[in-house]
């Protein structure tokens, strides 16, 4: 569990109003007692009204709760389906993200509106999406961020590995196509923008090698040559 994760199910925990011990915090969340008391010390000095001392236990405040989530109906249906979209198609991280994010936001919302949750008959089938290409899509999605040189053998529709022509891309953005994924990159042998199916990448490797946003080059560039906007998403 991340730490971040941790100190807000402290925190949840602790609202419950019973006073807990560090033991029995560290049994729940699996950690030591020495992690609990060093995340109860952070959170104090962050400001969360947490009362108690080590040997005695802790608790919070009445008075503090967080306001719950006010949501409508159909805005709660839409971050559901939303999470379980990604967690249909999206990378390992995002979709270990989305369901813990689902996990928090069930916390919190109001008892009539958790209620509507299990009647969202909106679902997006999480296997047809391999462990493979969810790592890859994490790995191409990191390398967009972190302005990395990716390598790769590309086959076009059609072609076999014989085929394949070898490329070295500057990476701009993934964007999902009716159950394909896209890289929208500067392609440097071409030198110009290409955009290639994730799904028709053979032998990837993510270099060492950075590059830097260059005019003409860059992500706005690339979509004002398509002629498309650039959304709000990216």
């Amino acid at each position: 569990m991340r730490r971040a994760d941790r100190l807000f199910r402290i925190v949840q925990l602790l609202r419950a109003g019973r006073l807990k011990t560090a033991q029995a915090l560290a049994e729940r969340l699996q950690v030591s007692e020495r992690t609990i008391y060093r995340d109860i010390r952070d959170l104090q000095l962050a400001g969360q009204p947490i009362e108690g001392e080590a040997g005695v236990g802790y608790t919070m405040r009445r008075e503090f709760d967080l306001p719950p989530l006010m949501f409508t109906v159909e805005e709660l249906t839409a971050l559901v389906v939303g999470a379980r979209l990604v967690q249909a198609w999206g990378g390992e991280e995002s979709f270990a993200a989305a369901k813990s994010a689902l996990a928090r936001i069930e916390a919190v919302i109001p008892a009539e509106l958790s209620t509507h949750l299990d009647s969202i008959a909106l679902y997006a089938p999480p296997f047809v999406m391999s462990k493979g290409h969810r790592r890859l899509l994490d790995q191409l999605h990191r390398a967009c961020r972190e302005l990395t040189v990716v390598e790769f053998w590309y086959t076009r529709i059609g072609e076999d590995m014989a085929q394949a022509e070898y490329r070295a891309v500057r990476p701009l953005a993934l964007a999902f196509w009716s159950g394909f994924w896209t890289l929208a990159a500067w392609c440097e042998l071409r030198n110009d923008f290409r955009t290639f199916r994730m799904d028709r990448l053979h032998g990837v490797v993510v270099t060492e090698r950075s590059f830097v946003r260059k005019r003409g080059q860059r992500l706005e560039d690339f979509l004002r040559s398509v002629g498309k906007r650039k959304p709000d998403a990216m």
